[in-house]
């Protein structure tokens, strides 16, 4: 059984996203996929196609790149939510130059009002180089922040590498 809370880290293209669907697949639950990205570009419209793909029938989309929050706090016991992902959130907040503070405040809301069992996706970013502009480190700082206050809220931690999950925090249902 999944705890309230669970963090799926990794880096780009670690195999966290397909691990965090077995997570939310694997509690019989109604599946919602609460989907942060939002299209831009053909690049982004294929690697939306891709994952849509690839997590096959069952799922419930819900498309909110900015107040997941309410989302989360509007879905019910019966279902378990898959929020994909918390980096591409925080950089919609951070392009539209949003008041992280405030943003933050009302996921860990939504988060707290959530009946549903809930497992996010999120980038670790502070393994590479200091980034060389300005809006990426405080991109970078903004997310490690975010990850620290997520993981420390959830029940379940894990890092993906390779597809592979090491539990940093709580046991694998």
């Amino acid at each position: 059984m999944l705890p309230e809370l669970t963090l799926v880290l990794g880096g780009a293209a670690s195999g966290k996203s397909a691990f965090a669907e077995s997570l939310v697949k694997g509690t019989g639950r109604g599946l919602v996929y609460l989907a942060t990205a939002q299209i831009h570009d053909n690049e982004m419209r294929a690697k939306v196609y891709h994952h849509k793909e690839t997590r096959g029938a069952g799922w419930r989309t819900v498309e909110e790149p900015l107040d997941v929050g309410r989302t989360l706090a509007a879905i019910s016991g019966d279902q378990a939510v898959l929020l994909d992902c918390a980096t591409m959130w925080l950089s919609n907040h951070m392009l539209a130059e949003n008041d992280l503070a405030e943003a933050e405040a009302g996921l860990m809301a939504g988060i707290a009002l959530s009946a549903a069992p809930i497992v996010i996706v999120s980038n670790e970013v502070g393994l590479s180089v200091v980034p060389d502009n300005k809006l990426a480190r405080d991109f970078r700082e903004a997310q490690g922040r975010l990850n620290q206050k997520l993981a420390q809220k959830a029940g379940l931690v894990v890092n993906v590498i390779a597809g592979l999950p090491q539990v940093l925090k709580g046991q694998l249902p």
